[in-house]
């Protein structure tokens, strides 16, 4: 196995397959699947080294798409630092990882500042699959234009201002069941909230011709009508 994938895949594979209560089940498109997502890594690190070395991160001035990107990757700091420090799972911080992976795919490179935040996002996943691979990331870390070893570097850190949203969802239901969903700004009061999900369109159709018997505001997630 190691000979044929390396023992970074060997690793990958065992950590992400069960946590590490539970036996572990082998399996031979798993360590495929493991090797497949280390070369996509490698394959997304070094297209963007290609492309030279991106500007300094200018947290000021970001678009909302790059502050989206950017609030993901401190979102899988948090994730990772809890799965792994706190309660050992690190499958599921690995697959916080490769959901990462995945918006970096999809995310365009064109502007200077679309760099610096993939710069940041790819630094992070280095950071995040040290201790599990730690054979790749090395070389990884170094490409990315680090003299020091990935080993020696500090976990990250989430930046509480990348995780700050200016707008959330809320969950609407009329009765306790899903009619739809609304945005407000992060922070919107209840009577903000409440309205908003009255004015929702779809909303309206389960609440026409009845009584509204009380609206049940959950800060931050849902507002439930309650109707008769």
């Amino acid at each position: 196995l190691i000979e044929q994938y390396g023992a970074d895949t060997a690793r990958l594979f065992m950590m992400f397959a069960a946590p590490p209560e539970q036996s572990l089940e082998w399996s031979d498109a798993g360590v495929e699947g493991a090797h497949r997502f280390l070369k996509r890594l490698w394959k997304r690190v070094h297209g963007h080294v290609a492309m030279g070395r991106p500007p300094a991160l200018d947290v000021e001035n970001l678009t909302d798409e790059q502050k989206a990107l950017r609030r993901q990757v401190h979102e899988t700091i948090r994730k990772c630092s809890q799965d792994i420090g706190q309660r050992f799972t690190f499958n599921t911080a690995i697959a916080a990882v490769m959901e990462l992976l995945n918006a970096l795919y999809k995310f365009p490179d064109a502007a200077p500042q679309d760099r610096a935040v993939i710069q940041e996002a790819l630094e992070t996943c280095v950071l995040l699959l040290a201790p599990i691979v730690p054979h790749i990331c090395h070389s990884l870390w170094l490409a990315l234009g680090h003299d020091a070893a990935v080993i020696d570097c500090a976990w990250p850190e989430a930046d509480p201002e990348a995780l700050r949203r200016d707008e959330i969802e809320l969950v609407v239901q009329v009765n306790g069941k899903l009619r739809g969903r609304v945005a407000v700004a992060a922070g919107a009061d209840r009577k903000t909230a409440e309205e908003a999900a009255l004015a929702n369109e779809n909303v309206q159709r389960f609440i026409e011709g009845k009584a509204i018997v009380n609206v049940i505001v959950v800060p931050g997630r849902l507002v439930n009508i309650v109707v008769k």
